[in-house]
């Protein structure tokens, strides 16, 4: 009997030890403006490089961009394509001169990143003026619905 409960207790050790545990990794984001300084008509690529760890995020659920005129209501959301390598990109052109923002939006791995990038295209306009209230605000609208 006590060969068979030290035979058990062994049993239960060793298979205990096999496991791994899983360390948590970060998702991250690059995101990368180019040119950072454009100009009207001429085509600005966004591109952001998606990881896992040490893994390239080849199939996140969504990668897209959000794009505004600073002080502007109207956004324009856009899906990217995958590149290859964990890039992620789409390329636009603009009409209008100013300072312009972008958010990356990245869903993968169940996790969600929102890297926010300045950009002028011509002659800068006055900047957001804002704490980050108006748009956390934004953002717990869009989870309400």
């Amino acid at each position: 009997m006590k060969k068979l409960m030290l035979f058990c207790t062994m049993f239960i050790m060793l298979a205990g030890c096999g496991k791994e545990e899983e360390i948590p990794q970060i998702l991250n984001v690059d995101l990368a403006v180019d040119p950072i300084q454009g100009e009207v008509k001429e085509p600005v690529k966004f591109r952001a490089k998606v990881t896992y760890g040490d893994e390239k995020v080849k199939d996140a659920d969504d990668v897209s961009f959000e794009i505004w005129l600073a002080n502007s209501e109207d956004h324009d959301k856009v899906a990217a394509k995958h590149k290859g390598n964990g890039i992620y990109e789409i390329e636009k052109t603009f009409d209008e001169e100013g300072t312009y923002y972008v958010y990356a939006h990245v869903t993968a791995r169940d996790m969600h990143s929102m890297p926010k990038e300045e950009f002028v295209i011509g002659k800068p306009t006055p900047p957001e003026q804002n704490d980050g209230k108006k748009e956390m605000d934004e953002m717990n609208d869009e989870d309400m619905n």
